[in-house]
């Protein structure tokens, strides 16, 4: 990624953090006033509140991670990831293939807004779309 756009450094190293989990250092990448919404409207205050989220749907989650792009706002720089996400359910079942979208903005190197979407409550609803 040495020819990347910086934010996408900051977001490429914030989702690494995310998925170790180690939200003391995630938190690091993003900003004091940072914003985050997650799947179902779901306001999130800090990468510990995501962390403790994702504990209470998934006994484990990791992303595939795919591409990233980006575009120049002025003020500030909007970068999406895409890809997979895989784990085990609380209920023992794993998956793989679950499709997620992040989109984060970036200003002076911080996250300052962060939106995920994901097929993971459609899973759940009904199990059978999970085809791993």
């Amino acid at each position: 990624m040495s020819d990347e756009n910086p934010a996408v450094q900051i977001v490429s190293n914030f989702l690494a953090a995310s998925m170790a989990p180690d939200p003391v250092k995630a938190a690091t990448f993003m900003s004091a006033d940072v914003r985050i919404t997650f799947t179902g409207g779901r306001a999130m205050p800090d990468p510990q509140t995501i962390t403790a989220f994702n504990g209470s749907r998934y006994a484990w989650v990791k992303k595939a991670l795919g591409n990233f792009d980006w575009m120049d706002r002025g003020e500030h720089t909007v970068v999406y990831s895409n890809g997979t996400l895989y784990g085990e359910w609380q209920d023992g079942r794993s998956f793989s293939g679950n499709r997620y979208l992040d989109r984060f903005e970036v200003r002076d190197g911080k996250i300052t807004r962060m939106d995920v979407w994901n097929d993971s409550a459609e899973w759940l609803l009904e199990p059978e779309l999970n085809r791993s």
